[in-house]
């Protein structure tokens, strides 16, 4: 029985690791060895910052919120310690929205906090 070697099946995973490193600098996206290794971390790096960017957006929004809050003289905490007694259930997504794009709302919800606390 003849030898079988790895050629086709080796020469189309190099193809398919070289294809994801494209745009890479210097032998990064060129040499095999080198364009996995960027491959891996660069994977990793993406793993890592889908979590990320999940506490970055509500950092953002805390800080918009904070802002607008204190526009209208309450600090953030007093500001959502009151919207939690009024029993108003607006995630810190759509409030930071709504203190970007309608501030007439906005003092409308902060009107309520200051007033149930």
């Amino acid at each position: 029985m003849p030898r079988s070697k790895t050629g086709v099946v080796r020469r189309r995973h190099h193809k398919k690791v070289i294809k994801m490193v494209k745009g890479q600098w210097g032998t990064r996206g060129r040499l095999f060895r080198r364009s996995n290794e960027a491959m891996l971390k660069s994977l990793w790096y993406a793993y890592r910052d889908r979590r990320t960017r999940k506490r970055d957006m509500r950092r953002l929004w805390i800080v918009r919120i904070n802002a607008a809050a204190r526009l209208s003289g309450l600090s953030y905490s007093r500001f959502m310690y009151g919207l939690k007694k009024a029993n108003v259930e607006i995630d810190r997504k759509a409030l930071a929205d709504i203190a970007v794009r309608d501030a007439a709302t906005f003092k409308k919800l902060a009107t309520l906090s200051q007033m149930n606390q």
